[in-house]
């Protein structure tokens, strides 16, 4: 089973770049979720891999996932966002957050992401935080948090493997999508 997560990042990022698991760039998480391989997934040549292929040379299951995402983040790419207010997630609300406010792209990407995930062997982490109940937010990290009406692009959206080679102190990029100006 791989846990792995679809997120936007608001700082730049590259394709295979790896971060230590609390050093995340800030970023709105789409959906969150474990997903288990077909035989042959996660080894060269196994599966069929479309135009992701390069991207995620050699692990045919991140491949299959990017290809079912493919076509509905490209379609959100450029979307602009809006910064809502502050609240507190988790535990407590112990979490400072950046709201995003409501966008029928943005909800539409994740409702599209969600229909791809579910169409894979797997579970959602959270289903009670996807479609109607999702809360795009920003999780503030130290000083590093967007303002209430800044303006950000939805302009890196990525595929992160939330513990890559069986390690959970690292996470590691497996596809990213860029919009082109």
């Amino acid at each position: 089973m791989r846990n792995l997560i679809v997120v936007a990042f608001l700082e730049p990022v590259t394709e295979g770049m790896e971060f230590p698991r609390d050093a995340w760039p800030l970023h709105i998480t789409l959906v969150k979720f474990d997903v288990v391989g077909q035989p042959g997934e996660g080894q060269p040549g196994g599966g069929d891999n479309g135009g992701a292929a390069a991207a995620v040379a050699g692990d045919a299951l991140a491949a299959r996932v990017a290809a079912l995402m493919d076509a509905p983040v490209r379609a959100a790419l450029g979307t602009t966002l809006t910064v809502g207010g502050e609240a507190g997630f988790g535990r407590g609300g112990s979490v400072p957050v950046s709201l995003i406010e409501a966008s029928a792209p943005l909800q539409a990407l994740h409702e599209a992401l969600v229909r791809a995930v579910e169409a894979l062997p797997g579970r959602i982490a959270t289903p009670g935080y996807t479609m109607a109940g999702f809360r795009p937010h920003v999780s503030h990290r130290g000083e590093k948090a967007p303002r209430a009406g800044d303006h950000v692009e939805l302009d890196r959206v990525a595929l992160v493997d939330m513990a890559p080679d069986g390690g959970h102190a690292t996470r590691r990029l497996l596809r990213l999508w860029e919009a082109t100006l």
